[in-house]
């Protein structure tokens, strides 16, 4: 097996500013992508990234809505029109207790983490390799197991696995293919921006670890090589599949 196997290839990485986009975009130049491109809102973290490796183009997009998607198709009709692998990983999580949500968070989410990944592969099903193509959708155990306090985002990662299925069944003739990870806990900035406070955070780690069966939270390393292993060439049996990395949770559940 090749150590480039995504040599000449044109990769789009959601949400690729921070946390585990910024590392599978990484990821994916350093096994030989020809180009990267990363979206996301914020130009600063984007161009970040992209000064890390010269593969890696910022588009500053928001693929919630469809002028974002617009956005990303024109970089990739600027690069040749072609793209090999999506990887969805824009979204965000909010707590969504039942009493005192307001409507706008729950839009918020449903948006992001739902209505943005049909927008933008709609927008890029005619540049998608085919066959050969592979969209990765990144989602969360929270899409299979109960979430008090936070139904929404775990409704709304439940649909990403119904979007990843129903894809793949949908889209197989054409030869391309989509699977997803489902990340349990990961060491990220999300819960900062949640309003937790750093010591609010190392607590919450602490308790959750606990309860983990392999006696850690994740890391972003722990999920990128997944990313990159269900969309590369040696791959090409494999969809309509979703990979829980929690670390055992589930089975201890």
């Amino acid at each position: 097996m090749s150590d480039k196997p995504f040599a000449e290839q044109t990769v789009v990485v959601t949400g690729g500013g921070t946390g585990i986009g910024r590392a599978t975009a990484l990821a994916f130049a350093d096994l030989g992508a020809t180009t990267v491109i990363v979206t996301g809102r914020r130009a600063d973290r984007l161009a970040e990234v992209a000064a890390l490796h010269p593969a890696v183009v910022a588009v500053v997009a928001d693929v919630a809505d469809q002028a974002g998607a617009d956005l990303v198709a024109e970089a990739v009709q600027d690069r040749g029109g072609r793209v090999d692998v999506l990887v969805h990983n824009a979204g965000i999580f909010r707590f969504t207790p039942l009493e005192g949500t307001d409507p706008g968070t729950a839009d918020e989410v449903w948006r992001t983490n739902v209505v943005g990944p049909v927008l933008l592969t709609g927008r890029l099903l005619p540049a998608l390799r085919a066959p050969g193509g592979s969209i990765v959708n990144v989602s969360s155990r929270a899409g299979h197991n109960a979430s008090p306090g936070s139904a929404v985002y775990a409704a709304s990662k439940a649909a990403v696995h119904s979007l990843t299925r129903s894809w793949a069944a949908e889209l197989a003739p054409k030869g391309i293919r989509v699977n997803a990870v489902a990340p349990g806990f990961v060491r990220t900035d999300a819960y900062l921006a949640n309003g937790l406070t750093p010591e609010q955070v190392e607590g919450l780690f602490a308790h959750v670890g606990t309860t983990v069966p392999l006696g850690r939270i994740g890391d972003v390393q722990d999920v990128t090589p997944w990313i990159t292993r269900l969309a590369e060439p040696a791959s090409e049996f494999i969809t309509g599949q979703i990979i829980t990395l929690d670390g055992g949770m589930d089975v201890a559940a």
